[in-house]
């Protein structure tokens, strides 16, 4: 059985007595015996990624010959990964990746270990203020950033020049835009625009949803007419996608996880851009989309807490980041690599830190988030399907809102 990782540990891991602890687990025999269990995504072990993961922990192994480290690897990703661990902590991985959004979830379980002392101070100093909010619950980090999470605006070059993709309505003149009209995780980016807001600054869960009034009705009329508008196609099941291959659809909105696809239908055509802007009442409003982070967490229950802790800050290192992004082009967060002219020369780098830094809304994991997503789709479908119209706006708008502040929709 794994043992608990102890306050007085925890503290101790944070603070000036790790250089007496890391000294004191090599007995006079040599090397101390450690296995650490490490679960990721398949893509990061896999060959044809080039085994990123297994490459990272055997340059760890190297850095550290104090310790005789055996490594189990496990499959599990970044979302899923909250929901294993914290239903069964003890059998769980020591080191895993998780996404931001799954945070309350570990530590609701007691699952996830806090970073203090030398290991906070490293991550503040080489993640933007933004990132580490995304990890920090009661002022204290959870997880090492390895990436942004977020999602922005691809196009085709040869329709709408660099000038054009700072407006929707610009592009809207020139081509044809899809958007995921009906997918909860985008369509919020318009009414953060005009002002809506959830949860506060996303942690003040007693102030509610915010996405009512007067300023989400003119944003529910503006959807209508966006809706209706002949260049504007619904992005759902891939049609995106597919309409960008047939040349139908112009520009389309996701993330770093399209890229590759993207890169192989548009070529050297593929332009990459953070969120435009779009006119509301003869005024323009900035799109804000969601964002988060995944990152590199450790089991509270690991029976090797120093060496799990020095593992996870390694694997989101700017060296294991790098590597990440050459092997699987996993867009890096690390500030030192961000000012690399080589990779700040990326568009896709460009786009998306541009969009999780300026143009985006962190996304909220207090848990009364979870009764905001199924409102909102079903105002996109309720457009699409005609049944909220300008007659009804306003009306459709309260009622969205007073789901998102419910426990249900009634």
């Amino acid at each position: 059985m794994r043992k608990k990782l102890s306050a007085a540990l925890a503290v101790s891991l944070a603070g000036a007595t790790l250089a007496g602890l890391l000294t004191g687990c090599s007995g006079s025999g040599g090397a101390e015996s450690v296995r650490l269990m490490v679960w990721s995504p398949s893509e990061d072990q896999s060959k044809d990624s080039g085994e990123w993961l297994q490459t990272c922990c055997e340059k760890f192994a190297e850095m550290h010959p104090e310790w005789d480290i055996t490594f189990v690897y496990g499959v599990a990703d970044e979302a899923g990964a909250a929901g294993t661990v914290s239903q069964d902590a003890e059998a769980s991985a020591d080191v895993f990746m998780f996404a931001n959004d799954t945070l309350t979830t570990l530590t609701d379980a007691g699952a996830l270990a806090k970073f203090g002392g030398k290991y906070a101070d490293e991550i503040r100093a080489t993640n933007s203020e933004n990132l580490v909010d995304s990890l920090t619950l009661d002022d204290y980090v959870y997880g090492v950033p390895f990436t942004t999470n977020t999602w922005f605006m691809y196009y085709d070059k040869s329709v709408f020049t660099e000038e054009d993709v700072k407006s929707l309505d610009a592009m809207l003149e020139k081509g044809v835009v899809s958007f995921p009209f009906t997918n909860s995780w985008y369509l919020p980016a318009f009414y953060f625009g005009n002002g809506c807001t959830l949860f506060g600054d996303g942690t003040q869960e007693e102030l509610g949803a915010n996405f009512g009034g007067e300023a989400g009705a003119e944003v529910t009329d503006y959807l209508i007419d966006l809706y209706n508008n002949p260049n504007f196609v619904v992005d759902a099941d891939g049609s995106g996608m597919a309409g960008l291959r047939d040349g139908s659809i112009n520009a389309i909105f996701t993330g770093s996880w399209d890229a590759a696809s993207i890169q192989e239908i548009l070529g050297d055509n593929m332009g990459v851009a953070a969120l435009p802007t779009y006119t509301l009442n003869g005024e323009q409003k900035q799109m804000y989309a969601y964002a988060g982070s995944k990152a590199i967490g450790v089991n509270s229950n690991t029976e090797y807490p120093v060496q799990a802790v020095e593992l996870a800050i390694y694997l989101g290192s700017a060296e294991a980041q790098q590597l990440h992004y050459e092997l699987r082009n996993v867009i890096p967060c690390n500030t030192t690599l961000l000012a690399d002219p080589a990779i700040a020369g990326d568009p896709l780098v460009a786009a998306q830190n541009d969009t999780f830094d300026r143009t985006s809304v962190l996304q909220p994991f207090v848990a009364a988030m979870s009764n905001c997503w199924t409102p909102v789709e079903n105002m996109g479908k309720g457009i699409r399907n005609g049944t909220i119209t300008h007659d009804n706006a306003a009306e459709q708008t309260e009622a969205m809102n007073d789901a998102m502040n419910s426990d249900g929709i009634s």
